[in-house]
């Protein structure tokens, strides 16, 4: 949701700064613009460091020996950070 509201505040920036000639008084809406345009960016690569950390996982593998027929046991698990389990 955070890239696309980044994209959001991009383009609503940049028509603020270029596409919209109308001077108002109490507002320059070229500098509203250039602002939304660089929050726009921020969130955009701030919702993108998310998903990057979210997809991250987490693999474990452990090896014992059963003492009582001496064979090897494995147990491999994999967790992500949204699991349940992970936590």
């Amino acid at each position: 949701m955070s890239i696309g509201t980044g994209i959001v505040l991009f383009v609503i920036g940049a028509i603020l700064a270029f596409a919209i000639n109308v001077e108002v008084e109490w507002a320059n809406l070229d500098l509203i613009g250039y602002i939304l345009m660089g929050a726009g960016a921020v969130v955009f690569i701030i919702g993108l460091v998310l998903v990057a950390r979210r997809r991250q996982t987490n693999s474990v593998t452990q090896t014992s020996v059963d003492p009582g027929s001496g064979s090897q046991t494995t147990r491999r698990s994999t967790s992500s950070p949204d699991d349940a389990a992970g936590l």
